[in-house]
């Protein structure tokens, strides 16, 4: 604690000052073009990972970037709806990462005998539990938890679709989804591309307008 207290001290002294004008006018509203889905795991962070800035990113974090499917209630739901109508963002980003404890708890569910929270809020990704069992009973270990990992931003994008919200600006055609993956030890990211049905280095990513409307691959880049 004594650190982060240090850290705010800091930032107030140092960090702050330069960029005073930038938060008087953030102070005034704010209008991000993105909305940044992603794992609560505190190995990732999404401003560091774009270099963006304050007020260029709106940020839903939670175990596992899971976003519950229409109906299921819930704080995921109120933020991209405010995200998507209110704020009007162009981009929405489900971003997962390699190593994901949620993930690997999903594989593994005894593990979460004492955490039955977790074990719940994992319900919402029980399509991609069955996926990785009736789909990759060849794969075990690592390559297992990163076909979870990579099929869960699938199955998370296709919960997004069912949002009013998201749907109506789908419809519009002013809005667009995106599949990401970081991995964590090399700083890599990876993308679906719908037309290869795989996750490519965002480098050779060939962009489309909707990464949600294909979703199957063979393949693994990750």
């Amino acid at each position: 604690m004594q650190r982060l207290i240090q850290g705010i001290h800091q930032f107030q002294q140092d960090g702050f000052r330069p960029l005073q004008g930038m938060f008087e006018k953030l102070a005034a509203g704010q209008a991000p073009e993105t909305l940044f889905i992603t794992c609560s795991d505190s190995r990732i962070d999404p401003n560091l990972l774009t270099r963006s800035r304050p007020g260029d990113l709106f940020i839903l974090r939670n175990a596992g970037n899971i976003v519950p499917p229409h109906g299921a209630g819930g704080g995921e739901a109120a933020t991209i709806e405010f995200a998507v109508a209110g704020l009007g963002v162009k981009d929405v980003i489900i971003c997962g990462h390699s190593h994901c404890g949620a993930m690997n708890g999903l594989l593994h569910p005894e593990q979460l005998a004492d955490l039955p929270s977790v074990a719940a809020w994992l319900r919402h990704a029980e399509s991609t539990a069955r996926i990785i069992r009736d789909n990759y009973g060849h794969l075990d270990g690592p390559r297992r938890l990163t076909a979870t990992i990579e099929e869960n931003v699938l199955v998370q994008l296709e919960h997004l679709r069912t949002l009013p919200a998201v749907g109506s600006r789908l419809v519009k055609g002013d809005l667009k989804l995106h599949g990401w993956v970081y991995k964590i030890e090399t700083g890599e990211v990876f993308a679906f591309e719908p037309q290869s049905g795989q996750f490519v280095p965002l480098a050779e990513y060939r962009f489309t307008s909707d990464e949600g409307s294909v979703r199957r691959r063979t393949t693994h880049m990750i």
